[in-house]
């Protein structure tokens, strides 16, 4: 992991706590599992002021290139839930793709369960949109 741990800038950390406590109820087992793994690397988290982030981690609405190690490329922006649409590749936080990313940077690899196994994952490229987010809005 290229810093150590994963880097959240700091009101990104509590809108994700606000939904982290409201997805537990989802019924998939594997975002279930997607949502505890995330929580569990959030506690060791490093929580950063927003001058502070590095522009190769991926955070809220920011556009990804990650690519499997069997061989799919795939490019998407991570959105909060209410954004999601998958046919113009906004993927939610809170499915096992989003879990998975979220906090990573550029070059990281990461093994993460999806609903087709586990698959081993690297970001090939991070890029930021000046997009904020409101951290009063829950889903």
């Amino acid at each position: 992991m290229k810093y150590g741990s994963l880097l959240i800038e700091k009101k990104e950390y509590v809108l994700l706590k606000k939904l982290m406590n409201l997805s537990g109820y989802h019924k998939d087992n594997t975002w279930k599992k997607s949502i505890k793994k995330l929580m569990e690397e959030m506690e060791t988290a490093m929580i950063l002021d927003e001058d502070d982030m590095p522009k190769d981690v991926i955070r809220f609405n920011s556009n990804a290139t990650i690519v499997s190690e069997n061989g799919w490329h795939k490019k998407f922006k991570l959105v909060l839930p209410s954004k999601s649409d998958v046919k113009n590749n906004c993927i939610s936080i809170l499915t096992p793709m989003g879990a998975a990313v979220m906090g990573y940077a550029k070059g990281d690899s990461i093994v993460w369960e999806f609903p087709s196994g586990k698959q081993k994952l690297t970001i090939e490229n991070v890029e930021q949109e000046n997009e904020s987010i409101n951290i009063n809005m829950v889903l």
